[in-house]
């Protein structure tokens, strides 16, 4: 229900945060999550329902200027305007973790470190545990993707001071493209434990993995809307906007674009090169995508902005 999150926060943008105003922010809340979920079973898609549902409700924001003391005006000040200090809301707002997630990710990324490094000990040519077939890595790359996948979902099902949770199947897609792109990288690690045709298809294997996953992450990024919570978005409008991303989405799903290209012609060029002239070499190739990558970063931020008439 991300889509509901987000049209709330925009019918409500610029309304005082007080006490009284988040209580009713709740209940119309969870009032429009109910009947959104009604219009979803009916066959509307979420976009839809949450729209329809919102707009059932009527003048939601004449009502909250009510609750805000100020009927029939919706107030339009900034956070800076109203002397809220960003730091004095932070703490008001503040989510402690849970527990649960806490010692959860503690162990996850203990187990993760753990089985990283003993990828790197099997794979590593001249090492002393060096395995002599790939069977032990590519379990180890697994196990490696799964930690991952579950660190990336568990974070962002967690709600955090400025963030709303995502809905669970969006967290999943995130720490799935996670996990891929880590299961790609410790796949085409594996190659070096063989050689010959065998080490080719498991470097070749691992390199589609990879791109597939930074594909999958590129899209999840192009169409993430907006999860941040009412008072974050106030706070931020108190200030000249400096991030090119947040001011022209368009620049920033170009960017994802050009990033999946650039990456998927260095991985693809690091398995010629390590097939050819030594994995050693291949190296090379992904310090020029990285390269390429950074520049494209750069030249994205702070090129000329075209404004339309």
């Amino acid at each position: 229900m991300s889509n509901v999150h987000r049209l709330l926060d925009e019918a409500f943008a610029g309304v005082p945060q007080t006490p009284e105003f988040q209580d009713l922010k709740e209940e119309i809340r969870t009032s429009l999550v109910d009947r959104a979920a009604e219009l979803q079973a009916a066959g509307a898609t979420p976009d839809e329902a949450a729209r329809r549902a919102l707009a059932e409700l009527g003048d939601v924001t004449a009502l909250a200027a009510e609750v805000a003391g100020t009927p029939g005006v919706v107030p339009e000040r900034r956070a800076a305007d109203a002397g809220l200090d960003p730091a004095a809301l932070a703490a008001q707002h503040r989510v402690r973790p849970r527990p649960g997630f806490v010692v959860g990710t503690v162990v996850a990324s203990i187990l993760g470190a753990v089985a990283l490094g003993a990828l790197a000990a099997l794979v590593v040519p001249g090492s002393p545990w060096a395995a002599e077939s790939p069977a032990l890595p590519l379990a180890l790359a697994v196990v490696v993707a799964l930690l991952g996948a579950g660190l990336v979902r568990g974070a962002l099902l967690q709600e955090t001071t400025s963030n709303h949770p995502l809905p669970a199947g969006r967290a999943t897609a995130w720490g799935g493209g996670s996990g891929l792109v880590l299961l790609g990288l410790a796949v085409a690690a594996s190659a070096w434990t063989t050689a010959g045709p065998a080490a080719t298809a498991t470097a070749v294997t691992g390199a589609a993995l990879a791109v597939g996953g930074t594909a999958w992450l590129s899209w999840l990024g192009a169409t993430q809307t907006n999860r941040k919570k009412a008072w974050v978005r106030e706070t931020e409008r108190a200030y000249a906007g400096a991030d090119r991303f947040s001011r022209d989405p368009g620049a920033a799903a170009r960017f994802g674009m050009y990033t999946v290209v650039i990456w998927a012609l260095a991985v693809v060029a690091a398995v010629v090169v390590g097939v050819t002239a030594g994995w050693w070499w291949a190296l090379v190739p992904l310090v020029v995508g990285f390269a390429l990558m950074m520049l494209t970063l750069a030249r994205t931020l702070f090129a000329p902005e075209q404004h339309g008439t």
